[in-house]
């Protein structure tokens, strides 16, 4: 029983150096890979990194937050070109202040002029955020849309402007208390404001990103000391293969030096965990391909059916279809370079089998259908209609067509015997003799198509046949096809359970 590849034991380096170079490599390129995920992911989820708070489910005012995860904008934000925005800081600044005014305030205790002014001072400032929409530089409008939606929530309004100048006014401070207000400002408004951010351009028109210095430093260095070492090692193995041949061997390698499309690096970080003998992937990636094998070779094997088919009808459909025959005799009548001639094999081995011992086993059968013949021929020609009433005349005559049948049977039967074991016997004019019926049978079969009116027919026939092998065999193979391919595989490289597993 075949044995499945991912059981066997994973090839790995020569020496011990080796093996711990190449496992080094796989863990280093494994960092990389959470490295590139890490950096491709920062920009859109720098919310997360930056608030640090988990929302379970997005329409629920559910906050998990996760404190325990250290705030890392203040050393990533400036590799990404990242800077705060002037505008949402000056807001915030301000917005500072005006607590620091307002925390003396009692509910229902009038306001100072200073806190008045300031309170004036910050719905101003609202306004002109909500006018202005400093987030379209972050891709952030949505944040802009949920603080316009939780102030009109607050203050039972239909616009962001009107709610923000309530919110922000005396009367409403003197009857709700500054002490409320701020808990809503501090936790539903504020920490979205201060998500904005402005991020930098470089000479090429694009965001500015300074990753591929450290991804070139600290990584990418390693790769390409890897791959060489890798092209050297296989050179030494295989002296007569060409650098650039080796080089082409590593194409795998490939993505681990590109600046672009750097998701595709976790194919050959995969390929060096595997090879390093880190992880075993063959039972997973046997999982995921096999439907896909079976599913393909199912319709490749369609395809080719298809195509053979077509093509058999073509040779029918032609008009020289005859001359095809006559290839047939011309084929075989010269030897071919391994010096055997196939059909005529194939008759010597043949007729042996049937005449010897297909046919005396039909005995019986070909006694009934020549005996009913008899029959039906004594009773047209030699018994006149009015004696075949008789039925003593009919049971004489139905014993003397089986008497007939049996004897001529037994004669054919017997000569069919002697002309097989003669056949089975290898000789040079025999075999000559039935080269030439064999030509003579595909000769003759081809001009008695061009002279009848069979060969039209025959055309029909033939191409219709196959029209119903097209309808019913391809369609059986979609019907079972995939699921018992996948049996039958599983049946050849699973083998058996053993009494211990």
């Amino acid at each position: 029983m075949a044995r499945p590849r991912w059981q066997d034991q994973v090839s790995q380096a020569s020496g011990p150096w080796s093996k711990g170079w190449d496992r080094f490599v796989a863990v280093w390129a494994s960092v990389n890979l959470v490295w590139v995920a890490f950096d491709i992911s920062y920009v859109p989820l720098r919310t997360f990194w930056l608030q640090r708070n988990l929302y379970p489910i997005p329409s629920v005012p559910l906050v998990v937050p996760l404190g325990a995860i250290p705030d890392i904008t203040p050393w990533i934000d400036p590799i990404k070109g990242i800077e705060p925005h002037r505008e949402t800081q000056a807001y915030l600044g301000h917005f500072r202040v005006l607590d620091r005014a307002l925390l003396p305030l009692k509910q229902g205790q009038p306001l100072s002029p200073l806190q008045r002014s300031l309170l004036k001072h910050q719905a101003q400032l609202t306004a002109e955020l909500i006018d202005a929409n400093p987030f379209l530089a972050s891709e952030g409008s949505a944040t802009l849309e949920k603080i316009k939606y939780r102030l009109r929530q607050r203050a039972n309004q239909n616009s962001a402007r009107q709610a923000a100048s309530q919110l922000l006014s005396a009367p409403w401070l003197q009857e709700q208390g500054w002490a409320q207000e701020r808990r809503f400002w501090q936790g539903q408004v504020l920490p979205l404001v201060a998500t904005n951010y402005w991020r930098s351009i470089d000479g090429n028109g694009r965001p500015t990103d300074h990753f591929w210095r450290i991804d070139l430093l600290l990584f990418q260095s390693v790769f390409a000391l890897d791959i060489a070492l890798r092209v050297i090692r296989l050179r030494r193995r295989l002296p007569g293969l060409r650098w650039r041949d080796a080089l082409l061997r590593r194409w795998v390698d490939l993505p681990l030096l590109l600046p672009f499309w750097r998701w595709l690096r976790l194919l050959p970080v995969v390929e060096r965990l595997q090879s390093s003998g880190l992880i075993n992937i063959e039972p997973l990636r046997a999982v995921v391909s096999r439907a896909v094998v079976a599913l393909l070779a199912v319709e490749l094997f369609e395809v080719l059916a298809l195509q053979l088919l077509d093509g058999a009808q073509g040779i029918i459909r032609s008009r020289q279809w005859p001359q095809q025959i006559r290839r047939l005799r011309s084929h075989q009548s010269v030897s071919n370079t391994s010096g055997e001639r196939e059909l005529v094999e194939l008759v010597r081995i043949w007729a042996p089998l049937v005449l010897g011992q297909v046919l005396p086993r039909l005995g019986p059968e070909l006694q009934g259908v020549l005996g009913y013949t008899l029959r039906q021929s004594l009773d047209r020609t030699v018994v006149p209609l009015p004696l075949r009433q008789l039925k003593p005349l009919l049971q004489v005559e139905t014993g003397l067509s089986k008497q007939l049948a049996g004897g001529m049977v037994d004669s054919l039967l017997d000569l069919a015997r002697s002309t097989g074991n003669q056949l089975a016997r290898r000789d040079a004019v025999q075999v000559d003799l039935l080269q030439q019926v064999v030509d003579r049978f595909w000769e003759e079969l081809a001009t008695a198509l061009e002279r009848g009116e069979g060969l039209v027919r025959s055309q029909e026939l033939l191409c219709a046949l196959i029209d119903d092998l097209k309808g019913t065999y391809l369609s059986q193979i979609n019907r079972s096809g995939i699921d018992a391919l996948i049996r039958e595989l599983d049946a050849l490289t699973t083998g058996p359970a053993t009494p211990g597993d």
